[in-house]
């Protein structure tokens, strides 16, 4: 069709035919030789485009595996073109450096009643400065684990522990460590440990353990399943009345200067456009769940904004002027934003932003997310109101505005997939329906596909039909060869258009909720023990 992006069923086996045929020959590990015959005439490149000439209907190549990771292939095509290429090749499964974690020590076993009577006393309980200096225990032996302790509890019984994890990808190797900083610290009458991972001032889950069987199952053959089976996961209170807080967490102040690359694909007359600078990004935290933040940009180099083709598109240019943003602004406020964010109860949370929000967009967003610790459903309704950025990328707007917003739907199928459904008003005025599927590995890569059906029609959308892609996500460790929480993440359009364009918000909550709750938790229960 005239617009593609549809399957082309009427031109399935029509027309006229001619063979075409390749071999392949290893002639060892390492060296391979290829050749082809191609019935093609190549009618638009040699004759329309003139891009090269076909003097013949062979190809030959050879390939040279130089190393695990790296090949190297020369060619010679038509008759009359040479050509050389060469592959590295990443295995999601090998990181480029193996991760590291530091061993802890193991558990301290608490001494019998009957031989250590005096170990077992609880006078400790009713005194507050014994609690606060258990406490700032607590905090360093946490800290040199590259955890942070948020709150804590204690009774001669039984302590809650609220910590945040800024290492570690897997959160079960926060719970394990958290757990055995309280039985090398607290005095042998505590027995029951509860731990609540807290994401962003957001309480996640409860994981309850008992210290005794901590201390019996740590060298246990199956010591990660026999704990899961003993320990309890259930939902956290949004707070802790009465704890012992860090106060060293707020207010919290950081920054980050480093370079950047931000490419364009797919473009008919150049594929790959890429731009790149400087990004300086900041962020301070007042108090827990409040956040102001904003990055600047300065590209020092890049193509992006040489496409200077005006938009065709029929409907608002919500995304079709991406090339003129990228030529118009050289240094650019990349976003600035305050952000509330709380639990309304204990399965609720719920989040407000304003400011410049993304590149192209500012106004006000909130959102309120539905999602049980123990539940694989979670439901989410977001309302947004913007207006979109100058192309310079200072301070300024430009008339359009759009209140926008989607219902949600998400769903954890297991074996690693999620489901996302939404549903509502998209950036163009638009309405309609987003279904995205993706793949999440336990090592932290994620890889998925989504696809955007709106009332807007084919022709009135233009080339590609409607709105689809590929998201790809690759954990900073991966790369650094340490425990690294962070990630980065890309998605790759065959063509942006401005149906079914939605808002990019930063910190929507279900990344940040799910990441903590039961199922999260026991993909990776394995490594509790790390």
């Amino acid at each position: 069709g005239s617009t593609g992006g549809k399957p082309s069923f009427d031109q399935w086996f029509r027309g006229s035919a001619a063979p075409f045929a390749g071999v392949e020959w290893a002639v060892n590990d390492r060296w391979t030789l290829k050749a082809e015959y191609s019935s093609d005439a190549y009618e638009t490149e040699d004759g329309l485009r003139e891009i090269f000439t076909r003097k013949s209907q062979f190809n030959f190549g050879t390939e040279y595996q130089y190393s695990d990771g790296l090949r190297l292939g020369a060619y010679y095509l038509y008759g009359s073109e040479i050509g050389v290429n060469l592959q590295y090749q990443l295995n999601p499964r090998k990181p480029l450096t193996p991760v590291k974690i530091t061993p802890v020590a193991p558990l301290k076993v608490r001494p019998s009643r009957a031989t250590s009577p005096a170990a077992w006393d609880t006078q400790w309980a009713a005194s507050t400065n014994q609690q606060r200096s258990l406490r700032d225990q607590v905090k360093e032996v946490l800290d040199a684990s590259g955890l942070s302790l948020v709150a804590l509890t204690l009774d001669s019984a039984k302590a809650e522990l609220r910590l945040r994890n800024d290492r570690y990808q897997a959160p079960a190797v926060a719970v394990g460590r958290g757990a055995r900083a309280l039985a090398w610290v607290l005095p042998a009458s505590v027995e029951t440990f509860r731990i609540v991972l807290v994401e962003e001032g957001l309480a996640q889950s409860a994981v309850t353990l008992r210290r005794s069987d901590l201390e019996a199952l740590e060298f246990d053959p199956q010591a990660a399943d026999a704990l899961l089976a003993v320990a309890g996961i259930g939902e956290a209170t949004p707070r802790l009345p009465g704890a012992m807080k860090n106060d060293d967490l707020y207010p919290d102040f950081a920054w980050s200067i480093g370079p950047y690359l931000s490419p364009s694909y797919f473009d008919p007359e150049e594929p790959v456009r890429l731009d790149g600078g400087v990004e300086v990004t900041a962020s301070y935290r007042p108090a827990p769940g409040w956040t102001v933040a904003g990055g600047l940009k300065h590209r020092l180099f890049g193509s992006v904004g040489d496409k200077t083709t005006p938009s065709n598109s029929r409907l608002p240019t919500v995304r079709t002027e991406g090339p003129r943003y990228a030529r118009e602004g050289e240094t650019i406020i990349d976003n600035a934003y305050v952000s509330k964010q709380w639990k309304p109860g204990n399965d609720l949370y719920a989040r407000v932003t304003a400011g410049y929000l993304e590149r192209m967009f500012g106004g006000v967003s909130a959102e309120l997310l539905w999602k049980p610790v123990n539940s694989n459903l979670a439901l989410g309704v977001e309302a947004n109101y913007v207006k979109q950025r100058d192309y310079d990328g200072a301070l300024g707007f430009l008339d359009y505005s759009v209140a926008t917003g989607h219902v949600s739907a998400y769903y954890a199928f297991g074996g690693g997939y999620h489901g996302q459904l939404d549903v509502g008003r998209y950036l163009a005025g638009d309405v309609g329906a987003t279904v995205t599927l993706t793949r999440e590995f336990t090592n932290g890569w994620k890889v998925g596909g989504f696809f955007t059906i709106t009332d807007v029609s084919a022709e009135e959308f233009g080339e590609g039909s409607f709105d689809k892609g590929i998201n790809l996500t690759i954990p900073v460790g991966w790369f650094l060869g340490e425990p690294d929480k962070r990630s980065v993440s890309t998605t790759i359009r065959p063509i942006q258009r401005d149906g079914g364009a939605r808002l990019q918000v930063p910190g929507r909550l279900y990344e940040q909720v799910r990441s903590g709750h039961r199922n999260s938790l026991e993909d990776q229960w394995s490594r509790v023990w790390e």
